[in-house]
This record gives structure tokens, C-alpha cells and sequence, in this order.
């Protein structure tokens, strides 16, 4: 199937550009001080994974560094799209009536458009509380929506594996179900932690491990397909 090597060709760069446009800005907002017109946007040595010394946001939100993350995450929305709409066109070449095709599209796309929100508005101030709480649902509505669209898609994968069997590696498959399942019960599990105020430095470190969590996703898809089919 053509859709198979189109999402093969695109999920190996919806890893590569978030995961280094994010640390781009990291290593810029930490090391090259002088690139900041503001001096009070500065982050001092921090490995925010491990200690949670500043938010994903606190690094990309500024000058010059949201000049790569906005663009950046502008492109990984763009190819988050393609790839659900073509993993529906794989899925339906095999199973057309399966119950989980509109359910994946609508929350792929619909991740990706959050993302999307998310990224215009990064950095954007306005005083008021609505646009604050506006915000905070945007990014929260953007991992529900993904984790929700992966969700569907390993299961929908997973029932179909039979059909599969000559386009994929099953392995992969079943990383990307421990991964997604890991994600959903650290999700959970992290609800009482970001609810109450306090806890930044966990909040923070969380934040950045989780989003490489999300986005590998996408490489452990790029080696799940077979390159021949």
C-alpha cells in the first residue's frame, strides 16, 4: 500500500523536529545568553528532564527562541495530519467499516489542531484570566487528543494484526502498546501532582519527559512498518 510508505516517509520527522527544536531552544536559552535582548528571559544550567529547572513553554515562549519552536511545531501539526489521514486510508483498505476510522481521524486531526492553538498563542500576553484558562485547556485538550487518537490506533492495529502481518513488525506494535499504555497510567497517576499548586520542579521535569514520550510514538511507527511489503 502507497499510504504505508507515505507514513513511513513522514513519522521518523514528527519525532526529529519537535524533539529538536525543543531542545534547540533549550540549549540556546541556557548557554548563549547573549542571543536574548532581555536578560530576564535567561534560564541558567538546567537539565530540565532531571531537576524541572524551567517549563517548555518558560524556554520556547521567547525571543529568539519561539523564531524555532513556533515554526517547528507549526510543521510537526502540519505532518500529525497527513498521518492520520493516512493511517485511516491504510485501515480502510483492509477493514472499511471498522468502528474506530472516524474515531482515530477526529482525534489525530484534532490533536494537531490543538497543537497548532497552542503554538500561535505561546508567548502571546493578555491580563485576563479567561485567556489564561483558554490556554491551559488548548494544551491539555492537545494531549488528551493525542493520546486518545494513539490509543485508537494501536488497538485498531492490534485487532487487525492478522491482516498486518506482512506490513509490520509486531514487536514495534507491542512497544507502542506498553508506550501508550505507560502514558495513559502516568496521565493519571500525575492528575493529583499538576491539580494543586507547589510542586514546579516535578511538574516541570514531568512536562518534558512526557512530551518525548508522546512523540515517540511516531519513531516506534516508522520502525514498525517494513520497509518491503
Amino acid at each position: 500500500m502507497d499510504e504505508i510508505r507515505k507514513v513511513k516517509s513522514i513519522t521518523l520527522w514528527i519525532f526529529i523536529v519537535p524533539f529538536f527544536a525543543l531542545n534547540a531552544c533549550l540549549i540556546l536559552i541556557t548557554q548563549f545568553h547573549d542571543l536574548f535582548p532581555n536578560q530576564e528571559n535567561i534560564i541558567f544550567n538546567t537539565i530540565p528532564y532531571i531537576d524541572g529547572g524551567a517549563s517548555i513553554s518558560r524556554t520556547a515562549r521567547v525571543f529568539p527562541t519561539y523564531l524555532i519552536f513556533k515554526p517547528a511545531m507549526f510543521l510537526t501539526s502540519y505532518l500529525l495530519i497527513k498521518y492520520w489521514i493516512y493511517n485511516k486510508k491504510i485501515i480502510s483498505n483492509l477493514d472499511l467499516k471498522n468502528k474506530n476510522l472516524n474515531k482515530i481521524l477526529f482525534f489525530g486531526i484534532g490533536s494537531a489542531i490543538f497543537l497548532i492553538l497552542h503554538s500561535f498563542f505561546l508567548g502571546i500576553k493578555f491580563d485576563f484570566v479567561s485567556y489564561k484558562l483558554f490556554r491551559r485547556v488548548v494544551i491539555l485538550l492537545f494531549v488528551v487528543f493525542e493520546i486518545v487518537a494513539q490509543a485508537y490506533l494501536v488497538i485498531t492495529l492490534y485487532k487487525l494484526k492478522e491482516k498486518f502481518l506482512k506490513y509490520i513488525n509486531l514487536n514495534f506494535l507491542k512497544m507502542k502498546a506498553i508506550l501508550v499504555s505507560t502514558l495513559i497510567i502516568v496521565a493519571l497517576a500525575s492528575i493529583p501532582i499538576i491539580s494543586f499548586p507547589g510542586n514546579t520542579h516535578i511538574k516541570h521535569a514531568l512536562e518534558w519527559n512526557y512530551f518525548v514520550g508522546v512523540i515517540a510514538f511516531y519513531l516506534l511507527t516508522f520502525f514498525m512498518w517494513k520497509k518491503e511489503q
